[in-house]
């Protein structure tokens, strides 16, 4: 309230700085919680400012710490993956970084996987690696390889992904935490291909989402979140504020705003992707298919043990190597050629375009990433149009 008024009328080039507030009463409500665009918030006194600062009280003071935008996103993803609390970060490799800085210190080990998101393979070898983070990569269903890596050597971190990017492998989700919990390591998820509403059951420290896939849904806006236990996640919590890669809240609002279509969306793009996955597996011009819902995938049973929803990606492989690849996204029509995935439309990308220069001759095999290799995105279009959109595809 600006201090003086009413006692003379307020000059209209302060009015537009101080305009007349607007209060709900306390039985009326907004339907659509209203987007806190402001990055400063006050008390009425100097004393409740300072009981916030001390943290004797609650509320909120600055945007990069907490926004009730924000908040209201944290305490829904941490509902959604069965955790009691959630960052929320300005993407998901912000999210990703956020909590390898955070949570390793120099000296510290990660055991790490070969068929990882690519710029969490950077982030884990080349920027941890210059403050004397070490780090073993292994493949994901080198169950051997892990348990003697964790007898080898002190580890601080296990960081996977289930299904994994971009031909889907799935871990074996009990194993590796037991043999982590068993070494004394914090487990890691990166679990944005299966979503917020799948392996929640499991004794995952820490999950971690880009949600700009299947949370936002239109593929308009970046973010990432970072959910697990109170104490563990509040213990991240100064460090991501100094940080500062905090989410805006018009961010999080249109986050929101996509969360309440995710399990429509989640299960159609789903039931779709295992429609295309079997006209793919039916194809003579395909070598191999990579969709957990399909009896062919070497880890059907295990992803069948362990998901609710098989997922909205199916890569493949096609006979004709690199050139067939390319013939086959540019006669595509449906499907978008852009990077991200889990958005309403479908997209396409192929080998040149999923990365791996990194990896040595014989990590590259692991990841079974091939020339003809294919990674499509299925989304919210009739899946009779996009059966026809594959069919023709194939036969250019």
């Amino acid at each position: 309230m600006p201090i003086g008024y009413p006692h003379r009328p307020m000059k209209k080039s302060t009015r537009v700085n101080h305009p007349p507030p607007v209060e709900l009463a306390a039985d009326n409500h907004a339907v659509v919680a209203p987007i806190y665009q402001s990055v400063k918030f006050e008390f009425d006194t100097l004393a409740e400012t300072e009981r916030y600062l001390r943290g004797e009280r609650p509320g909120f003071f600055y945007s990069r710490a907490s926004n009730p935008t924000t908040r209201q996103l944290e305490l829904l993803l941490a509902e959604l993956q069965g955790r009691e609390e959630c960052l929320v970060t300005a993407s998901g490799v912000g999210a990703v970084a956020q909590t390898l800085l955070a949570l390793t210190k120099q000296g510290d080990h990660i055991l790490c996987f070969v068929e990882t998101y690519n710029p969490t393979r950077y982030l884990i070898r080349r920027l941890l690696g210059r403050f004397g983070v070490t780090h073993t990569m292994l493949s994901i269903e080198d169950a051997g390889g892990i348990e003697r890596a964790l007898a080898a050597h002190p580890t601080r971190l296990v960081w996977f992904e289930s299904p994994t990017n971009p031909v889907t492998k799935v871990a074996d989700i009990p194993g590796i935490t037991r043999l982590a919990k068993a070494a004394g390591a914090l487990v890691v998820m990166d679990n944005t291909f299966a979503g917020l509403h799948q392996h929640g059951e499991y004794d995952i420290d820490v999950f971690v989402h880009s949600l700009t896939k299947y949370a936002s849904g239109a593929g308009d806006v970046l973010g990432g979140a970072v959910i697990g236990r109170s104490e563990l996640i509040r213990s991240l919590r100064t460090d991501f504020g100094m940080i500062g890669g905090t989410l805006d809240p018009h961010a999080a609002y249109l986050i929101l705003r996509g969360l309440k279509t995710y399990f429509v969306r989640y299960k159609a793009q789903s039931a779709s992707a295992q429609r295309v996955a079997e006209l793919l597996a039916s194809h003579p011009a395909v070598a191999r298919v990579h969709y957990p819902g399909l009896p062919s995938h070497p880890q059907h049973a295990l992803a069948r043990a362990q998901m609710k929803d098989f997922g909205t990606i199916v890569s493949f492989d096609l006979k004709g190597g690199l050139e067939a690849g390319g013939r086959f996204a540019d006669a595509l029509q449906l499907f978008a050629m852009a990077a991200s995935l889990g958005s309403t439309e479908s997209l396409v990308v192929t080998a040149q375009m999923m990365g791996g220069r990194d990896l040595t001759a014989d990590q590259q095999a692991i990841s079974a990433i091939t020339e003809g290799t294919v990674r499509l995105s299925i989304g919210l279009e009739d899946i009779e149009d996009l059966l026809a959109d594959v069919a023709q595809a194939l036969n250019a």
